[in-house]
């Protein structure tokens, strides 16, 4: 990942979705591109010109945190997106090492077994998805069917249309693992896989460079997605995403039901579904 770019393309994003009469800024004539003009932003953030053209055209990566912080209150960062600036503006050394290959506890695996009657799941560096349950199986996709470098929650999300066929709100869904997919490469900028999945999907089609372009950063603990499932039809299902503190690479995603719900007698059956079609 090309940081200096990164940076560049992010504050322009970020810019760009300002508008000056919001902020009580005059509005002179037309503008060539939407939002806040560089000077206007400067003088919001109490720096010169000069100062943020530097760190918006990545011409050097040695910018106090004041002065970072003061540019994200002028852009209304949140709190994902301030620290995302952080870590694109901090000097960084490319890491020699080959990232050790993602493994999850044997512990964790047994958890996921366990929880039979909840689809659940873990997703590594760059979405690969690392371990999940039979009924997560059965909801998503059969991942133990997958060769490894298929297993990939963003791969699956915009290529395989079987997996996007099962998301009501696909365009939700995609943007979600796309911001996602972002703040992970911005954590680990020297990873060789995710940098080629991200060409590799890039390429693919224009629906991902679309939803890329938009610099969407999302690290969600929890949400809904309504699926259409072939099986059992339509399920309306929570979940629950947790980072774990010993590996925060790893994030452990539960889906979660109302007790006495019509999702809940949706998941029973597509249980049962799966003890006759999916290996244990």
């Amino acid at each position: 990942m090309d940081r200096r770019a990164e940076l560049g393309e992010f504050l322009r994003s970020r810019r760009a979705r300002l508008r000056p009469d919001e902020l009580g800024l005059a509005d002179h004539g037309r503008r060539r591109v939407p939002g806040l003009r560089r000077e206007e932003l400067a003088r919001l953030a109490g720096v010169s010109v000069d100062h943020y053209v530097r760190l918006e055209q990545g011409r050097t990566l040695h910018f106090s945190e004041a002065v970072l912080d003061a540019v994200a209150r002028a852009l209304r960062l949140d709190d994902v997106e301030r620290a995302h600036l952080h870590r694109l503006a901090r000097p960084w050394t490319p890491s020699p090492d080959t990232p050790a290959p993602q493994r999850v506890r044997p512990g964790l695996q047994r958890l996921l077994d366990l929880a039979a009657d909840v689809p659940a799941y873990v997703v590594g560096r760059g979405t690969d998805v690392l371990a999940w349950n039979r009924l997560a199986a059965a909801l998503i996709t059969d991942f133990g069917a997958l060769p490894p470098h298929e297993r990939n929650l963003a791969r699956l999300v915009f290529l395989d249309e079987g997996v996007r066929a099962l998301y009501a709100d696909w365009p939700g869904k995609a943007a979600d693992v796309a911001a996602y997919l972002r703040l992970d490469q911005a954590r680990h900028p020297d990873d060789p896989r995710t940098t080629a999945l991200v060409a590799e999907l890039s390429a693919a089609g224009p629906e991902f460079a679309a939803v890329w372009a938009e610099h969407g950063l999302k690290d969600k603990t929890h949400g809904r997605y309504r699926y259409r499932h072939p099986v059992v039809g339509e399920l309306d299902l929570g979940f629950e995403s947790l980072r774990l503190p010993d590996e925060p690479d790893q994030v452990l995603i539960a889906h979660t039901f109302e007790a006495g719900s019509p999702a809940e007698a949706g998941l029973r059956l597509l249980g049962a579904w799966a003890q006759e079609a999916l290996p244990a």
